[in-house]
């Protein structure tokens, strides 16, 4: 990772944009169709592949109860105290009834050097090249590159960038690239 860039070991490379997501099902329909007019815009406007990328992961209400029966001790108020502990009451057994998800979205938009095309090609037989590496013992190749190449993906990778949070914010879904800390 350099400069908000993954350099894959193949010699492609990456940006990540984290979205927000916008609530569709509280859209009216006149609502919902501009947003599917827009989306298809913008997918029809791509002239590169991108992937939509969904993380979930579950959340853990342990500790903001804590923090919650914390202040619940600070107050001397009978009614708050009452009220405070029902709420932590309701968290907790909702915590332990339920998965409480929470969900990141990215968008990754790749670029890879024409110079690099073939060794991405050969690296990326598949299943059955990733057994025989497996098998016979052999090591992922790291690519080297140059200055001048990182020069030239950053320029490209931030066209598509801009071009892919453009269509998105058509869309009425904001974007933000991450740097290289946040990869």
């Amino acid at each position: 990772i350099r400069d908000g860039i993954v350099i894959m070991n193949n010699g492609e490379f990456r940006s990540v944009i984290m979205v927000k997501s916008i609530n569709f099902d509280l859209m009216s329909p006149q609502e919902r169709e501009a947003v599917e007019y827009s989306y298809q815009g913008f997918l029809n406007s791509l002239y590169f592949p991108v992937q939509i990328f969904i993380r979930s992961q579950k959340v853990d209400l342990g500790p903001y109860i804590d923090r919650l029966v914390k202040i619940r001790g600070e107050h001397d108020n009978m009614l708050l105290a009452v009220l405070m502990d029902d709420y932590i009451d309701y968290i907790d057994a909702l915590s332990q009834q339920t998965n409480i998800m929470d969900k990141k979205f990215y968008v990754v938009v790749p670029f890879s050097l024409e110079a690099n095309m073939k060794s991405v090609i050969t690296s990326s037989k598949g299943f059955l090249g990733n057994i025989k590496k497996n098998i016979v013992g052999e090591k992922d190749q790291h690519v080297t590159i140059n200055e001048a190449d990182l020069n030239k993906a950053k320029d490209e990778l931030r066209n598509r960038v801009q071009a892919v949070l453009g269509g998105l914010q058509q869309c009425g879904v904001q974007g933000l690239p991450l740097d290289t800390q946040e990869l």
